[in-house]
């Protein structure tokens, strides 16, 4: 099945997008036509609506059962996914499957089978192994970031459940790399390759590369110099190892710096609670290794500071594919210590950047954090958590910032200078006749 023009304007403006890209059109048409389909694009070029619009031409709604499956290399990017496919609005249901996730959650979701399940490998191969999953309805696989998937050592768990599903029709498989190796498992028959790598490298225009150095080789002074140059804007600050993530962020906080830091040794919580207050604006620096080099899509990101520089040069593209995304623009900054060269991988010659002397922190963002301890299980949402705010701790909604929902817990943005008074008003109020904890998120 096809996707009528009504249904596509109505997906995009769910998701507040003008038009789809030339990718994703040619997309549509490639897996309206083909069984088999490798998309190549660019990181931040819409790969996912390129393969959920041709998921959703596929759903049908007198079927029972689980219907397609995508297989992801991180929780992050299968949040990521779940979030783009409810918001667009289809009236399908979607699961997200995840190690740091509740295992007895996700059954429960499963029991009735949703149309589309996201999933990592090993924890995908888990429900697999429990029966939790409605297999042979399966008739439509998605290997997404399968360059990544393969890096992560995720070929056993792959092989595992791709062989496991006996009626799959359609595979799609996307990578912002080329040369990637096609493993046999796959099952794919003369698969039809969209390249728009080239089409969309990102273009000198749209991302300006720089250089800062550093005086010794400790670089924290020149970062927290760096940070107070560049000023309020939404940054990310790549290093190498979590200890350093942590050393970093404790430093930019002693130099009043508010900033969050992010990594894979993280609980869930403390990663979620992260990310949204990086997206919500209470924070506008964030410290974090490779992790985010891949799956999350953040709007806005204006500079991508390489505090160490990356260990290779995919590294360095997927790194600086966190900004200048669609028809954004951006700044990639390298600091160089004295032992430090430039990598031949970095084309043409960057800007050098003097910092000067007479620098002043930034302002504090505006925006704080409240941690509420109900989510979508305890059926709370966007709309209980604004009314809450607004009748109970006289918030107008444009004190309002920012709310993400997830299974058990919240999070939302306020206005920090009405933080104090609202907390005092709700401490002992219930939301959906609950007592429920909310505080400022760690």
């Amino acid at each position: 099945m096809q996707l009528d023009k009504q249904t596509i304007d109505s997906v995009l403006r769910n998701l507040n997008i003008q038009e789809l890209n030339e990718m994703q059109l040619a997309a549509l048409e490639a897996t309206a036509a083909e069984d088999d389909i490798i998309l190549l694009s660019a990181t931040g070029s819409g790969k996912t609506l390129a393969f959920l619009l041709p998921i959703l031409g596929r759903l049908d709604r007198d079927k029972k059962g689980t219907q397609a499956l995508i297989i992801v290399p991180s929780r992050e990017l299968a949040q990521q996914i779940e979030q783009v496919f409810r918001t667009m609005g289809t009236g399908y249901k979607i699961t997200a499957c995840y190690g740091g996730h509740l295992r007895q959650t996700e059954e429960n979701n499963l029991k009735e089978a949703p149309a589309v399940i996201v999933g990592t490998p090993g924890r995908l191969c888990d429900h697999i192994r429990r029966e939790n999953i409605m297999l042979p309805t399966i008739t439509t696989l998605v290997l997404d970031e399968y360059d990544k998937t393969l890096e992560f050592g995720f070929e056993a768990e792959m092989s595992f459940a791709i062989s496991s599903l006996p009626s799959v029709e359609k595979r799609i498989l996307t990578s912002a790399t080329e040369a990637v190796e096609l493993l046999e498992f796959i099952g794919l028959k003369s698969p039809v390759q969209l390249n728009f790598l080239s089409d969309d490298a990102v273009s000198e225009e749209k991302l300006a590369v720089q250089t800062v150095a550093s005086p010794d080789r400790d670089k924290s002074d020149t970062l927290f110099k760096l940070i107070c140059f560049l000023g309020n804007r939404p940054t990310i600050v790549f290093c190498n190892h979590r200890d350093s993530v942590e050393r970093t962020s404790d430093i930019l906080s002693d130099n009043r710096i508010l900033n969050t830091y992010y990594h894979g040794g993280m609980e869930q919580q403390q990663r979620d609670s992260a990310l949204a207050k990086f997206r919500n604006g209470t924070v506008n620096v964030l410290v974090t290794t490779d992790l985010a080099a891949r799956g999350l899509d953040i709007p806005g990101i204006r500079y991508i500071v390489h505090y160490h520089l990356p260990l290779s040069e995919d590294s360095y593209t997927h790194r600086n594919g966190r900004t200048a995304r669609m028809d954004a623009t951006g700044t990639v900054i390298l600091i160089l210590s004295p032992d430090e060269h430039l990598p031949e991988y970095v084309v043409g010659e960057p800007k050098a950047i003097t910092l000067p002397d007479d620098l002043q922190t930034p302002e504090a963002p505006k925006w704080i954090t409240l941690f509420i301890a109900a989510g979508k299980k305890d059926k709370v949402n966007k709309v209980d958590i604004v009314g809450f705010l607004g009748h109970k701790g006289e918030l107008k909604k444009e004190d309002i910032g920012l709310i993400e929902v997830k299974d058990f817990f919240s999070f939302v943005a306020i206005r920090k200078s009405k933080a104090t008074h609202t907390l005092h008003l709700i401490k002992n109020e219930r939301i959906k006749n609950k007592n429920v904890m909310i505080a400022v998120a760690k």
